[in-house]
């Protein structure tokens, strides 16, 4: 492995879940000093060098206790996140709100909550998991959340680069973990994903592209709309439907 975390600390939420424990896994391989395993429900582990820590990415008392109880990071790998069964662009408000709560709101929440973090151990990461549904038409809430925290990434860049903080934007289609089971679709395992995003970090990169599906609508993005959104279609298929 090239890309080494050689004495960082590393904080990952959504750490229970099939990314998360992925990034926790390969931290740990790319010999990262500290990782702190946040999840609602923190699990054991069995390495000293993971410290479970209980956080609730939509309670904002929780994010700023989650902040105080890990004063040491100087990565944080945003990557908690829902994608619900049933999930609709026309569904109910309350169902919508809830995965802007999570995706968005909560997302940015840490993100702002550990900059002062980072600054204060001299600079730091953020990696925020989003996802390439941010750029196609696909009518759910989820994407809708992923293109608004797609434009949050880009501008805490912004405010931030003046401070020392990398801020990247990890973009990849579906992964392979029990979150994305109920796909049947082409899928880039997780381990791909994150050893991209940990190469990225080490290499300053601003953005992620962790698939080739990604690379390729990242490339197409300028084209007319009335040529785009037509190949979409063409593209997602039955994935919509």
């Amino acid at each position: 492995m090239n890309a080494s975390l050689d004495g960082r600390t590393v904080l990952v939420t959504g750490a229970n879940g099939g990314l998360g424990a992925e990034f926790v896994h390969q931290a740990l391989a790319r010999e990262a000093a500290k990782v702190y395993a946040a999840a609602r429900t923190p699990q054991h582990w069995d390495d000293p060098r993971i410290q479970p820590l209980s956080l609730d990415i939509t309670d904002a008392d929780d994010v700023a206790r989650a902040a105080a109880a890990a004063p040491d990071v100087d990565l944080l790998v945003n990557n908690a996140g829902i994608a619900p069964a049933g999930d609709s662009i026309s569904g109910p408000e309350q169902d919508l709100r809830r995965i802007f709560e999570t995706n968005f709101f909560g997302t940015l929440g840490v993100a702002n909550a550990f900059s002062p973090v980072l600054m204060a151990n001299g600079g730091g990461t953020i990696l925020n998991v989003l996802s390439a549904a941010a750029w196609i038409n696909i009518p759910t809430g989820y994407a809708a959340s992923k293109a608004a925290m797609w434009s949050a990434t880009n501008a805490l860049r912004t405010e931030l680069q003046g401070r020392g903080v990398q801020v990247i934007g990890l973009l990849v289609g579906m992964v392979d973990t029990p979150m994305s089971q109920r796909w049947d679709v082409p899928k880039v395992s997780a381990k791909s994903v994150v050893a991209q995003a940990y190469e990225g970090v080490t290499s300053g990169a601003i953005e992620v592209l962790a698939d080739e599906s990604t690379r390729e609508l990242k490339s197409r993005l300028s084209n007319p709309a009335d040529q785009f959104y037509p190949w979409l279609d063409e593209l997602l298929g039955s994935f919509v439907a």
